[in-house]
């Protein structure tokens, strides 16, 4: 239960502070910018201390297309999967009672090592 208040009052949190930030309305685009902005002299502080080519930010509007893509993507798959669920679902009931069907037919072990003959030695 302690678990569960701390992941909801995370998510609550994190909810909270983006819809202050105003990711939620309509100038995503805006608050993008501002921490582009924001993260550029951290970039190139990293750019002196690391030898590494690090790529560029890319844009908002490619940034909004890529989120928008992969949104959708995971909208259609999530309804692909409730579409299918009955199927999923009698796929897994039928694997369980199979499951249970080869337990319960298989021969049951020795209940004690005696019972087991011992092996002739050559």
């Amino acid at each position: 239960m302690f678990r569960f208040a701390i992941k909801t009052g995370i998510a609550g949190g994190a909810v909270y502070y983006s819809k202050e930030e105003g990711i939620w309305n309509e100038d995503t685009e805006k608050v993008y910018e501002r921490y582009a902005a924001a993260l550029h002299p951290h970039v190139q502080s990293l750019k002196q201390q690391i030898p590494l080519d690090i790529p560029a930010l890319p844009s908002s509007g490619e940034m909004c297309f890529v989120t928008k893509h992969y949104y959708n993507e995971g909208v259609k798959n999530t309804i692909h999967f409730i579409h299918r669920l009955p199927c999923y679902a009698g796929q897994w009931a039928k694997k369980g009672s199979d499951a249970i069907k080869k337990a319960l037919d298989a021969p049951s072990a020795p209940a004690t090592p005696a019972a087991v003959e011992p092996q002739a030695k050559k």
